[in-house]
């Protein structure tokens, strides 16, 4: 890929990551103001698509965002360059999509 569409998708990635972790954090401050336990927020999110909608958008978008991030920093910091780090970042993004994915199953 090259490098502008890369920058590209890391910008493009963080106005959808925004919102997403403004919603997020709103949320957990919600939950933890309200007292609600963890079985409580379970019953709330058990069966909601919508739920399982917003988190898998947020999985995805962080999964696309957090290898483009790092790729910047050990090029920069590191001076790592080629194709082995694009392959280790390409299975690094693959690992938080299916960890992440699983969390949003494990809730929903």
């Amino acid at each position: 890929m090259t490098e502008a569409l890369l920058y590209a998708a890391q910008r493009i990635t963080a106005m959808i990551l925004a919102p997403l972790v403004l919603v997020h954090l709103g949320l957990v401050l919600y939950a933890v103001a309200d007292g609600l336990t963890a079985d409580e927020i379970l019953s709330r999110t058990r069966g909601n698509m919508a739920w399982a909608a917003f988190y898998g958008l947020f999985v995805l978008t962080a999964a696309v965002h957090a290898p483009l991030g790092l790729r910047n920093i050990l090029r920069e910091w590191l001076r790592l360059k080629g194709g082995m780090i694009d392959f280790l970042l390409v299975l690094f993004a693959l690992l938080l999509a299916g960890l992440g994915l699983r969390a949003v199953m494990a809730v929903i």
